[in-house]
């Protein structure tokens, strides 16, 4: 199973939008693969309708998207259609048809004690293939997709700057949307971050981002 600040393993799927290699599909960019227990399922559904619905602010952050589930590829088609036909919304994202459960093993999809559908995993990895985080859900809590947005937000700006983000960033209730910088390793450090910065300790230092 893969590890956060592992690589991304080089996997060939089938999806709607054919055959895909990863993570070479996304060279370059950020992408999201995210799992779901099956198709043509309520929560699911209100899950694919959220991320299209904020597909372009993906976009905007250079974030792609891409589904997975253990079911064939026409299930997926027709799931997609159904959407579209029925919602009004069409899903612009490639979905992974895993029906062997190969990638779902190899993943870390499949939970025993939660059946044997895929969890709702979510997978967040760096334009270098990095896995930068990994987020699991149980089959009957649907996930917040505006929570991903602030993630790939946070990581952006941590690498642009090297600095750490506060609980709840952008709102924290402690310095709102400004963010903190890593702590002094030596005294002499320690003395000018106090000066340089706010801080409310040499350990404890916090700044805006432009």
């Amino acid at each position: 199973m893969p590890l956060i600040g592992d690589p991304f393993p080089e996997l060939e799927v089938q999806t709607t939008h054919g055959l895909i290699r990863l993570p070479s599909h996304f060279a370059g960019k950020w992408f999201i693969l995210f799992s779901h227990p099956a198709d043509f399922t309520p929560v699911c559904t209100t899950e694919f309708v959220a991320f299209q619905k904020r597909y372009d602010q993906f976009q905007a952050l250079g974030c792609g998207l891409i589904g997975l589930s253990i079911d064939q590829v026409f299930s997926h088609i027709k799931w997609v259609e159904w959407i579209k036909e029925k919602l009004g919304v069409e899903i612009k994202f490639p979905v992974i048809a895993d029906d062997t459960g190969k990638v779902a093993s190899q993943l870390g999809l499949i939970h025993p004690n939660k059946g044997t559908n895929t969890v709702r995993a979510v997978f967040i990895v760096d334009p270098k293939a990095r896995i930068r985080a990994i987020l699991y859900y149980p089959q009957e809590l649907g996930r917040n997709m505006d929570e991903m947005l602030r993630m790939v937000k946070g990581f952006k700006i941590s690498d642009e700057h090297g600095v750490a983000m506060p609980a709840n960033w952008p709102e924290n209730e402690l310095i709102k949307d400004r963010v903190i910088i890593p702590p002094a390793s030596d005294e002499k450090t320690a003395k000018e971050r106090l000066k340089k910065f706010d801080c409310y300790d040499w350990w404890f230092c916090h700044k805006e981002v432009g």
